[in-house]
């Protein structure tokens, strides 16, 4: 169906257009009419037309004016003038107006029958644009959730993180490489900053969870919003770092725009909401603003709290090297041994360069940073603790003479406590594979699959494959084919033995599965093998 409106002020002129399109068109167009500029105005509010027709010369505002005014509130509307006034300033302001055609009156009907057909494709064709922009809109409706769901879980727990976390970015339209973790959490009364009946609020906030996302985003529309875990929802606020002056500026405007979210929820669920916000973290570091956002929920009863508006937290003097310091730790927990010594060489010159004279607080630290590293080593698995193994530790760092020597003894201790970490991982890793091998030698007559062999050595599938090919170089199947194919030839040589016997010897069923598999791996059929003719047909 088209709608069509008519606007000239002869009812002839009306009478004459509305006579053309029903008979070419019959019922497929709905036609109104109007015979002043007024009135043209108006109608096109009421009626929405896809086609005008239009006349130039009406009373009152003319058409040309007319048309500017319908075209603010109808941006699709094709308009077609008909006029009698030939005149070239009214036609260069109707085509800059977007009008289909101008023609001149008197009226032919095949004109503005092919006129009518080429205006009914562009609103056909605008229909169908349209439509595919809400199928794609219902699309991402379903599919954007999760794809910031998965946004916070990669940055959040560090899943995949430099694999995934760029492309989310792209999907997800985020540009800043650091932001805000926010906690929403919702509940019933608050007794001392805590909510009761959280379960029952989660189920009820779950069957809102789409108004609740459209409000987060009403407030801020670049956010990602997580999905409900209990009566909690996390939403990362992208933000970029800043200096101080600016930071409390941004955290004023952050607080205040929560605020008015909270109010717009409990309005629309009818649930009691308050919200935890961490501070601006870089997104490998985002797990500390979830932290502080969830401490905020803890240590205060507000309905918004930000973590640096909290009066207990951790503060650092000026030039404190933080950064230092929580690499150092990261490359440790990695097993990153030079990683690891270049940041504490780093740590070591610094407190050298501005504490030279507190002889004392630096050999506290280097006692205080050994320790620290060695308990990563210890919760890895990659040190066996006793409890007399540090009783040297004291008396050694304050026998030292000079700094270059408690250098080296702070940075041999974090080597050590890395190598640790990483030998540990390759032992755990190769006494995998080697216990898989064995089994594999002791088992291969057996109908072996990988589920079962990953079952011995009590990892998953997924991960035993990933593993044992990462450190033998081959896959699973093809070391067992191997070993197959090995004791196949041994067997091969007792012409005792029928090829059905070797075949089930070394573990398939199917005897010519069995030759198409060893022609493949050995270069001749079985037969061939036994008659000596080699490993290449030779």
């Amino acid at each position: 169906m088209y709608k069509i409106m008519i606007a000239d002020d002869e009812g002839i002129v009306i009478d004459a257009l509305r006579f053309i399109i029903q008979k070419n068109f019959g019922d497929s167009c709905m036609i109104e009419s109007a015979k002043s500029g007024r009135s043209v105005i108006e109608l096109a509010e009421r009626f929405r037309p896809d086609i005008a027709l239009m006349d130039i010369q009406m009373p009152g505002i003319n058409g040309i004016e007319a048309m500017k005014e319908i075209r603010k509130e109808n941006a699709n509307i094709v308009f077609v003038v008909i006029s009698a006034y030939d005149k070239f300033d009214y036609a260069k302001e109707a085509i800059n107006l977007g009008v289909l055609e101008y023609i001149n009156k008197p009226i032919e009907q095949n004109k503005i029958v092919e006129i009518l057909k080429r205006a009914m494709k562009i609103v056909d064709n605008e229909r169908e644009r349209r439509s595919n922009d809400l199928r794609t809109r219902e699309k991402l409706e379903i599919v954007v959730p999760f794809i910031e769901n998965g946004f916070i879980y990669s940055v959040l727990f560090q899943e995949n993180y430099a694999e995934d976390t760029e492309n989310y970015k792209r999907l997800l339209g985020i540009e800043e490489d650091s932001g805000s973790m926010m906690v929403i959490e919702c509940g019933e009364s608050s007794k001392n900053g805590h909510f009761t009946n959280p379960i029952g609020s989660g189920v009820k906030v779950q069957s809102f969870y789409q108004d609740l996302r459209t409000i987060v985003k009403e407030f801020f529309p670049v956010s990602a919003v997580g999905s409900i875990m209990a009566n909690k929802v996390i939403v990362f606020i992208p933000a970029k770092m800043m200096e101080e002056e600016k930071e409390y500026e941004g955290r004023i405007e952050l607080i205040e725009n929560t605020r008015k979210m909270v109010r717009k929820l409990k309005q629309r669920i009818d649930v009691s909401f308050r919200v935890g916000i961490g501070g601006i973290s870089s997104l490998d570091e985002i797990e500390n603003s979830y932290k502080e956002a969830l401490k905020s929920l803890r240590f205060a009863q507000g309905s918004v709290v930000h973590a640096k508006d909290l009066p207990i937290k951790t503060e650092y003097e000026k030039d404190y090297p933080i950064e230092t310091e929580r690499k150092l730790f990261e490359k440790v927990e990695n097993g990153d041994v030079n990683g690891s010594v270049t940041e504490a060489r780093t740590f070591f010159d610094w407190m050298v360069e501005n504490y030279s004279d507190h002889e004392e607080d630096i050999r506290l630290k280097v006692l205080e940073f050994a320790l620290w590293a060695e308990k990563i080593a210890y919760s890895s698995g990659g040190m066996t603790y006793r409890f007399t193994v540090r009783h040297d530790y004291l008396n050694t760092i304050n026998s030292m003479k000079d700094y270059e020597e408690l250098r080296f003894w702070f940075l041999d201790k974090i080597a050590d406590a890395c190598r640790n970490i990483e030998n540990k991982k390759q032992e755990s890793s190769l006494s995998i594979v080697e216990k898989a091998k064995e089994y594999m030698k002791e088992n291969y007559s057996k109908d072996l699959s990988l589920d079962e062999v990953s079952k011995v050595v009590n990892i998953s599938p997924y991960y035993f494959s990933k593993l044992f090919k990462e450190e033998d170089g081959t896959n699973f199947i093809d070391y067992l084919t191997e070993i197959r194919m090995d004791k196949a030839k041994m067997l091969l040589m007792d012409k005792n033995l029928s090829m059905k016997e070797i075949c089930i010897a070394v573990g398939y069923a199917d005897p010519n599965y069995f030759s198409r598999t060893f022609k493949k791996n050995v270069g001749v059929t079985p037969t061939e093998y036994r008659e000596g003719k080699g490993e290449n047909g030779v």
